[in-house]
């Protein structure tokens, strides 16, 4: 079976911010606000933080959706078969989002370096 890759470069980069609206999660995974909450039924491990009747997400939230969304537009798998990945996937699955979270920070220490040395 084929492996996910988390890191998508047309995504754009995740802000260092500690919640995120539905709206903001939408635009940096690049689905709609109704498959994001569809995908919340499906995949147990979304689990968004609700508060006053509203979806607050955090970044590995995010990063867990845009590997949701590899494996269903990128990778060709169904809803079903992307569960059965990530039961197969459970024990490594934290591994492979603190990754991505690592690999999130290094560009964009990398990004404040480079406009540091401008100025």
């Amino acid at each position: 079976m084929q492996t996910a890759g988390p890191s998508q470069p047309d995504l754009p980069a995740i802000p260092s911010k500690r919640y995120f609206t539905i709206g903001e999660v939408a635009a940096l995974c690049d689905v709609k606000a109704h498959v994001l909450r569809y995908w919340e039924q499906e995949f147990d491990q979304i689990k968004p933080v609700k508060r006053n009747n509203r979806r607050y997400y955090q970044q590995q939230d995010i990063l867990l959706i845009r590997q949701i969304k590899s494996l269903l537009h990128e990778q060709g798998y169904t809803t079903s078969g992307a569960k059965q990945w990530f039961k197969s996937q459970q024990s490594g699955d934290e591994n492979i989002c603190y990754k991505e979270l690592l690999r999130q920070t290094i560009t964009e220490l990398e990004s404040i370096l480079v406009t540091l040395k401008k100025r």
